[in-house]
């Protein structure tokens, strides 16, 4: 197979091209660019191997791209970056690796483009195309990745044991690129990885959940996440999530499986919104509902309070990811905890004080809590899903229709407690708190409308009740 590039591509691998031969090296472009080149997707990073040092190849490329270019460089991993025109390009010299089996540090020798073939992940990403003059545009295809694209198969190189021995990542990996790609994992590499997925323990946090944050934000994400389930992966680093699977049986009633119920909300959510965070909003909603699960006779299944508890653990969950301790989890941790609130209002008349506290309390998150709430709609009746989603057009009805009057949305007190301690000379204390909170439901009851002249008026009252004289 040979490859045609766009003016763009050429232009820049012709200057590679020089570069190579200029020091005598053989270059090629391998990996993710080859395989999404194949596949028709856009891509911004390159990564060139060449039979040399990879650093001296950047800086020939750099001496003869033109104008000026950012570059660095890691002397102790052998390779270097350029930024070109939104670009991303790596370059490395061919290496063999070997590891020792307590780390996926390898150790690293130079080798030839065969040696660096080898010791790549799948063989979708163990494509190569050549940029030497007398081979310009001709694929390197060793493993037949070519047909692994055509089969839609995601398969190690070599035997996988020893690819998932050496390098555990590479597990997550296969089920990120199954899940970015809707690809199937190879019968034979996805038996390795349950076989070898105790070896994860020696991968950081931090790499995991970089891979997890990658599966997440695929476009169908419950495609990653069974693979995580099945293959004992997600156990490792995800226990309360293992948790949400199977179904109990109590006076012969069952309740859904909160697992695969978690999933399918997932995937609602990311058919409509990119965003990662109301995503990992998605999986936390009923992360509590393990330890709420209760059997009322009479009733049936309960998980009362799961959304409480569910909030309390989201900064726990966060923090030993090594997620974002940040805005971003209290996102999440407010999805979480008010995930209930729509649905339980178009189960009753909807008031004006209901809405407003919704309003309140969801501020700018309103939009996204909706879309979770949608979301999460997941029943197989067709006549209970268009009756749910019936009652929230109407919810949305309402809350313009409050919002619009009362302006209750990110709001903030007519009244401050500055104002409070200057009219009746005291200091803070209790009883400022009291008609702060006070006027606060006063509004949202609708008790008084949402103004300065109301709630000063109401807050005379209330201190009058408390015994305090204006000044």
């Amino acid at each position: 197979m040979k490859f045609q590039f766009s003016d763009k591509e050429e232009a820049l691998f012709k200057v590679i091209q020089q570069a190579g031969a200029e020091l005598n090296y053989p270059v090629f472009v391998i990996g993710g660019y080859v395989r999404d080149k194949i596949l028709g997707r856009p891509t911004n990073d390159l990564d060139f191997v060449c039979q040399g040092n990879g650093i001296d190849l950047a800086k020939k490329v750099v001496e003869l791209l033109p104008g000026t270019h950012k570059f660095s460089f890691f002397k102790n991993f052998g390779t270097a970056m350029i930024n070109y025109k939104r670009m991303e390009l790596e370059f490395v010299g061919a290496r063999k690796e070997s590891y020792n089996r307590d780390s996926r540090k390898p150790a690293v020798e130079d080798g030839t483009l065969e040696d660096d073939q080898n010791r790549r992940d799948f063989t979708v990403n163990a494509m190569a195309i050549n940029l030497s003059a007398d081979a310009f545009g001709e694929l390197v295809d060793p493993f037949d990745g070519v047909g692994d694209i055509e089969r839609k198969i995601i398969r190690t190189p070599l035997d996988p044991d020893q690819t998932f021995s050496d390098d555990p990542l590479r597990m997550l990996r296969a089920i990120r690129f199954s899940s970015q790609l809707g690809f199937d994992i190879d019968p034979i590499t996805l038996e390795s990885i349950k076989k070898m997925s105790s070896r994860l323990e020696i991968i950081s946090v931090e790499r995991i959940t970089t891979e997890l944050n990658k599966i997440i934000l695929s476009k169908k994400p419950s495609k990653g996440f069974v693979h995580l389930f099945e293959t004992g992966l997600l156990k490792i680093f995800f226990q309360e999530m293992v948790d949400l699977h199977g179904v109990e049986y109590e006076g012969g009633k069952g309740h859904k499986d909160n697992f695969y119920h978690t999933l399918q909300v997932l995937d609602n959510v990311s058919e409509t919104s990119d965003d990662l965070w109301l995503r990992w909003a998605a999986i936390m909603h009923d992360i509590a509902k393990p330890p709420t699960k209760r059997y009322k006779k009479g009733i049936g299944w309960t998980f009362h309070g799961h959304e409480v508890v569910g909030a309390r653990w989201t900064p726990r969950i966060f923090r030993r990811l090594k997620l974002p301790l940040d805005q971003k989890m209290k996102f999440v941790q407010k999805m979480v905890r008010l995930h209930l609130r729509p649905i339980s209002l178009t189960n009753e008349e909807i008031t004006d004080s209901a809405v407003r506290r919704l309003l309140y309390d969801a501020g700018d998150d309103l939009e996204a809590l909706m879309t979770l709430c949608r979301a999460d709609i997941t029943s197989k009746n067709p006549n209970k899903v268009a009756r749910y989603l019936t009652n929230y057009d109407k919810l949305l009805i309402k809350i313009d229709e409050i919002e619009a009057k009362d302006h209750i949305r990110n709001w903030q007190p007519p009244i401050s407690g500055e104002l409070i301690m200057e009219t009746f000379d005291i200091k803070p204390s209790r009883e400022v708190g009291v008609i702060k909170d006070s006027i606060k439901e006063a509004i949202l009851d609708g008790e008084i409308p949402n103004n300065y002249d109301a709630a000063y008026e109401f807050m005379i009252k209330k201190a009058g009740e408390l015994n305090l004289q204006a000044k």
